[in-house]
């Protein structure tokens, strides 16, 4: 709260009524930088079809893990190309020690053969994950 000088010489006291935004756009600022910089990350995936499905929204934790498969069976490990079965069960067998054990979903291409996504829900199984989910995209409303 703020006095006039001019008022204070007189022994009178008012108030000024207007409100200091220097902090809120300071806070707003360094949010919109904050969102600027972290969705190009999160947006950052291998292009599939995913199969079109009504279900409920999922929990985007940083920990959880996104394998993908496409079309042609072959498997992505977030963005990075998994060369083999062995590799993929390798680093499934070190994230399954992990506690909290992180879950994965798995982005099938709609196109592709269950045998493709098979084999990644059985490294999964014989890694030791608990948790394994599917990704869809809900169908088009029309």
């Amino acid at each position: 709260m703020a006095i006039h000088a001019h008022a204070a010489d007189r022994g009178e006291y008012e108030a000024i009524s207007t409100i200091n935004t220097t902090p809120l756009v300071d806070v707003m600022l360094v949010l919109l930088i904050i969102f600027l910089v972290t969705v190009p990350v999160i947006t950052q995936s291998v292009p599939v079809q995913l199969p079109k499905e009504t279900i409920v929204a999922r929990q985007t934790k940083p920990e959880n893990i996104e394998i993908a498969v496409t079309k042609d069976g072959d498997i992505y490990w977030g963005v990075q190309p998994v060369k083999d079965y062995q590799e993929l069960l390798n680093r499934l067998k070190k994230v399954a020690v992990m506690d909290p054990q992180p879950q994965v979903h798995i982005r099938g291409d709609m196109a592709g053969r269950y045998e493709f996504v098979g084999r990644v829900v059985l490294a999964c199984q014989r890694a030791g994950i608990r948790k394994v989910g599917f990704l869809t995209e809900p169908p088009a409303r029309g």
